[in-house]
């Protein structure tokens, strides 16, 4: 379909406008990680470093940088191995209750992050003796393991059957096809399912909110619990600054596989 002159005009200002409203207030938490002022002022007056040095030097971000990335590494993991097991069963085999089964795995991330992170925090209060690190890798689980599951299923689904069966009919048994052929043609979703997981889980803030034990702080609590602190703010916007940083790399990851499978006539997902 061909676009007059002035759609073109009018997409491009909407697109603008768009990322305008998304990267500016990025951009500024960036710069007023170097400003001189003590609090959240606009424009700065200066531009100084020193922040970035008291961030790295502050025991507090350290240790919440180290469980959020441990948390995420887990909740990962966990993702990666129930995630890829659903998705094959639910992607090759039909059976009684198949679509509900995919509903149920689907509707924590379609669920208000509130009211999941008050779901789990009963279950976990009420039945598990109380909140600790293990119910907040469970929490964080729920849903990444959506991310994995939907890679999967949809990689699952483009690749057929034809190679797997051509390998059984050449003498190869179950796991020897899965090594070979099946997760060599998988590969490159579940990493980037995996990249995806691990960055929703390192940004997560309300369902963890509801479902961290005493004494547990990730980053985005600890940005929370410091934005308002007297003198805080410059460390807190190194912080979010990092935050926004890191958060980059996972979606670059999967776009890259994205696009390097494309070329091949693959497709991500």
């Amino acid at each position: 379909m061909q676009l007059t002159r002035t759609s073109k005009v009018l997409l491009t200002a909407f697109a603008v406008v768009a990322f305008s409203f998304v990267y500016i207030p990025l951009g500024v938490i960036l710069i007023n990680s170097f400003s001189v002022n003590k609090s959240l002022a606009w424009p700065p007056r200066g531009f100084t470093t020193e922040w970035w040095g008291r961030a790295i030097d502050n025991e507090g971000v350290r240790e919440a940088l180290l469980t959020s990335v441990v948390l995420g590494l887990l909740a990962t993991a966990v993702a990666l191995v129930l995630g890829t097991l659903t998705a094959f069963a639910l992607g090759r085999f039909t059976f009684f209750g198949r679509e509900s089964i995919s509903l149920l795995v689907i509707l924590p991330i379609a669920l208000p992050g509130i009211v999941t992170g008050i779901a789990l925090n009963n279950v976990f209060t009420s039945f598990l003796g109380g909140l600790t690190f293990l119910t907040l890798v469970v929490a964080h689980g729920t849903f990444c393991i959506v991310i994995v599951y939907n890679n999967a299923l949809a990689r699952i689904r483009r690749m057929g059957r034809s190679l797997e069966e051509a390998s059984a009919d050449l003498g190869a048994r179950g796991w020897t096809t899965f090594r070979r052929v099946t997760f060599p043609m998988m590969r490159s979703a579940l990493i980037a399912g995996a990249v995806l997981a691990f960055g929703l889980s390192f940004d997560e803030i309300i369902v963890t909110t509801f479902t961290a034990g005493p004494g547990i702080t990730t980053l985005p609590i600890w940005i929370y619990q410091n934005l308002f602190r007297p003198n805080q703010a410059p460390v807190v916007n190194v912080v979010a600054a990092v935050l926004v940083l890191i958060s980059i790399l996972p979606v670059y990851v999967a776009q890259k596989l994205s696009g390097s499978e494309s070329e091949r006539g693959g497709g991500l997902i």
